[in-house]
């Protein structure tokens, strides 16, 4: 048994897919693509502004982490310059106190040693006038050097 094909009901079939195809297709079909392709292009725009976001970040982040890095440079050759002078002044202040105390022994020095040359002229004058005393009771007469021992 064979059915032969209505071709009227075919040819209407293809008609109505055709105009239901266009109508869809304008309805819902194209709205529909449109939507998708806006929304395409506004997640692509959003990952370009997000990835220029992040690079942006993380220019930033380096360009911080350089000027930190200047900053602790510039702050530990200050902080080494400022400890080099103090170095400086201390060790010129200490040579300064070194040779302060050097005169001043010097000069404590030269008075004892002055004290010490008059304690012996005294001395020396003491006991050339004690050897006269002496030699003038032994003898009983005063002795020839009195005089000049007096001196």
């Amino acid at each position: 048994m064979h059915i032969p094909p209505d071709w009227g009901v075919f040819g209407a079939l293809i008609v109505s897919f055709l105009a239901f195809w266009v109508i869809f297709g304008w309805l819902f079909f194209d709205p529909f693509l449109k939507l998708l392709g806006e929304r395409e292009g506004r997640i692509k725009d959003l990952n370009e502004r997000a990835e220029r976001l992040l690079a942006e970040a993380k220019s930033a982040i380096e360009d911080r982490a350089r000027e930190l890095a200047a900053v602790r440079r510039d702050a530990l050759t200050r902080r080494e310059a400022e400890r080099r002078a103090a170095e400086s002044e201390a060790a010129k202040t200490l040579a300064e106190a070194r040779t302060e105390a050097r005169s001043a022994l010097d000069e404590v020095r030269a008075g004892i040693d002055r004290d010490i040359e008059a304690a012996r002229g005294d001395l020396e004058r003491m006991a050339r006038q004690l050897a006269v005393e002496l030699a003038g009771r032994v003898l009983g007469r005063p002795a020839r050097g009195a005089e000049a021992a007096n001196n």
